[in-house]
């Protein structure tokens, strides 16, 4: 494995590194956290070993820095530290750290907490099944496009944005922003169990034909709770679950399947459901024609209190610069694929 370390003392990289390249990984090094997130930002390292105390940028920092990122895929970061508070460990955890190793460390508990760093990494397996599950629902439209890019995006900048709000900073940490991106594809996986006939109409659907359409919602649902029921631990599970279940409910209650209302919604189908209409509106379909940024912000903002919950549509204002630029760019790849 290719393995930054970050560390402002040259005998601390040096031992770092000796211990590291011994046992067959590839080190690159940094001598505070702004070197270290360029190094991240270049070279598509996944595991990163930083000191907590550094100049210029110091572990922490580093942290919150590569949490608060778009990356290619999972970070996993040890702080070394001779720091052994609780109150400092949970500040560094907050941060987004993963593990920690005393100062001056051993090399086999070092060696150890980097192969536990690598198993962590493995977990990434689980969420290109995910993707696959959900594309294996999206295959079924072909008129969709990068749809499930779009929304994992969409998603996952507005947790982002809501986790900085004084009201969502509890309750919003590194690892629901990660779980809404994984599992947010997941949203419509219910579709595989609509016929054809209701899925691929090029109009209109009548008033039954809406009715056997909004069943995806609890055919999608009911699959997850079936996992969910094999494995109740697993958090991504229920957050796959809740999306599924409560992407179309409505902040005044007036959605489906339950009429579930204001806050009863849970925090991820709120995000995924503005997320979803966003990218609807502005993305053509056989029975429509894709609409402007602003037509489709101005029906956002219209609906906040009633279809969307306003806190989120608050958050979509703050940050609306950056779904157009998600939208472009998935525009201009659609756009070269298919030339």
């Amino acid at each position: 494995m290719k393995i930054i370390i970050a560390d402002d003392d040259e005998l601390a990289i040096s031992l770092l590194e000796h211990t590291l390249t011994k046992a067959g990984h590839e080190v690159l090094t940094a001598a505070n956290g702004a070197e270290a997130l360029d190094l991240v930002r270049e070279s598509g390292v996944r595991l990163v070993i930083s000191d907590w105390e550094m100049p210029v940028m110091n572990g922490v920092e580093l942290c919150r820095e590569i949490r608060s990122q778009e990356n290619n895929g999972y970070i996993y970061v040890i702080l070394l530290t001779s720091r052994d508070s609780a109150s400092e460990r949970v500040e560094g955890l907050q941060a987004g750290a993963d593990d920690f190793i005393g100062k001056p460390f051993h090399a086999a508990e070092l060696l150890a907490r980097v192969q536990a760093g690598e198993r962590v990494l493995t977990l990434e397996t689980r969420d290109v099944a995910i993707f696959a599950l959900a594309r294996l629902a999206e295959s079924r439209d072909p008129e969709t496009g990068a749809h499930l890019e779009r929304v994992q995006h969409y998603s996952r900048l507005l947790a982002q944005r809501m986790a900085a709000l004084p009201n969502y900073r509890d309750r919003i940490d590194g690892e629901f922003i990660r779980l809404v991106f994984i599992t947010s594809p997941l949203h419509d996986i219910g579709k595989v169990g609509i016929p054809d006939a209701v899925l691929l109409k090029p109009g209109p659907l009548s008033a039954r034909e809406y009715s056997v359409m909004k069943t995806h919602v609890t055919i999608g649902a009911e699959c997850l709770d079936a996992a969910l029921k094999r494995y109740p631990e697993a958090r991504f599970l229920q957050i796959a679950r809740d999306i599924a279940a409560t992407h179309h409910e409505w902040y005044d209650g007036t959605g489906y399947p339950n009429g579930l209302k204001g806050e009863d919604i849970p925090l991820c189908g709120r995000i995924v459901a503005l997320a979803d209409v966003y990218d609807a509106l502005t993305c053509k379909r056989v029975y429509k024609e894709e609409f402007a940024h602003d037509i489709a912000r101005s029906i956002i903002i219209q609906e906040a209190g009633t279809h969307f919950d306003p806190d989120v549509v608050a958050a979509f204002c703050d940050i609306e610069s950056e779904f157009i630029k998600v939208r472009e760019r998935f525009s201009e790849q659609m756009a070269s694929s298919s030339g």
